[in-house]
């Protein structure tokens, strides 16, 4: 083999080693770019959050319906204490979820959470909510934990979302491997 024939294949191997380097870190990358834009864009029924409510109340009703369902590994209970709440867009609900530890020992778990139809996931706007942080429940321990949310009265101005009587907003509780690292990192959606 010649020199430039060494030299070509080891720039080769350079430019395919820097491609899986670069294809790996941008793997890595890709979970928190896309969490970052679905909660830019209400993406895939991305809620937003908010610091207070909304400036104005429409006349227009909305109902909201609530879903919690639990990710396999996780020991919980974990439920709607109310099926629907009809407001009016702008103005603010206050709904509880019902978390009980089935375990013998402590589980923390965090809540992921999106709302149907996907559509009207940037108008839906909480406030504060259990899913913004993980939460710890002792054995046998069982809580009540409020959601504060309103629908954006933006979505008047789109007419697309004309059609939107019902928006229903699910949670889903994981386990928290991190909670023993104490690493406090983030969930899939926030």
């Amino acid at each position: 083999m010649t020199d430039e024939n060494a030299k070509r294949n080891r720039k080769t191997a350079l430019i395919f080693s820097g491609l899986a380097i670069g294809m790996v870190g941008m793997s890595f990358a890709a979970v928190p770019a896309y969490r970052a834009f679905c909660q830019v864009t209400g993406w895939n029924g991305t809620t937003q959050r908010a610091e207070a409510g909304a400036d104005e109340v429409l006349e227009r009703p909305v109902t909201v319906r609530f879903d919690a369902t639990v990710g396999d590994g996780l020991s919980w209970r974990f439920k709607p204490e109310q099926v629907s709440q009809t407001l009016h867009i702008g103005e603010t609900g206050l709904a509880f979820f019902e978390a009980e530890n089935l375990s013998s020992r402590p589980v923390t778990g965090r809540a992921s959470f999106n709302v149907t139809p996907s559509k009207a996931g940037i108008y839906f706007k909480k406030i504060e909510c259990f899913c913004f942080t993980e939460q710890t429940l002792q054995p046998g321990e069982a809580v009540s934990m409020p959601v504060t949310y309103f629908v954006d009265p933006e979505i008047a101005k789109d007419s697309n979302l004309d059609d939107v009587q019902t928006i229903t907003l699910a949670y889903t509780f994981f386990p928290w491997e991190d909670a023993d690292a104490g690493s406090g990192g983030g969930s899939a959606a926030e």
